[in-house]
């Protein structure tokens, strides 16, 4: 597990830049964290380091559930914070999109995991990049980043600083 720690917003909007240059074609971001912890600012700097345009508008798609980025590489923003149980999961499709040639970030990803057992994954996730955000005071915030199963590649994913 690789740790990192922001002291502001636009420290954390850094730090998603960074990894955002280190993202290749199917790469997928498992967010977890409360609400507030900072997974949409951390998304916005993803992005804008995968090329995204920085006119573009990245929001939390809490409502439209899913918004797709036109980068060099297609973005997918997914947020299931409002979705009540696997059914509605299932029914958004996002076997299509998790298993695409684009980048995949998924918020509120504890709940794509299984019942029966938690370290497994609907859709059979299995290469994936874990990044669990935790809120320490109002403007600092922990990264605990755990690349799992993530295919090797040239510059390595980390060190990210």
């Amino acid at each position: 597990m690789i740790k990192s720690t922001t002291k502001s917003a636009n420290e954390t909007l850094e730090l998603g830049k960074k990894l955002g240059t280190k993202l290749i074609s199917g790469d997928l971001l498992l967010l977890f964290g409360d609400l507030g912890a900072g997974k949409t600012c951390l998304t916005q700097g993803i992005c804008l380091g995968a090329g995204l345009d920085s006119g573009t508008y990245i929001r939390s798609p809490t409502f439209t559930l899913i918004n797709e980025y036109p980068a060099n590489t297609p973005i997918f923003h997914i947020d299931l914070y409002r979705l009540e149980n696997k059914a509605d999961i299932s029914n958004l499709g996002l076997e299509e999109i998790i298993y695409s040639k684009a980048i995949t970030i998924i918020e509120w990803s504890e709940k794509l995991k299984l019942e029966k057992n938690p370290n497994d994954f609907m859709f059979g996730i299995q290469e994936r990049l874990e990044i669990h955000i935790s809120s320490k005071n109002e403007t600092t915030r922990e990264f605990n980043f755990l690349p799992l199963h993530m295919t090797p590649r040239t510059p390595p994913l980390f060190p990210l600083l």
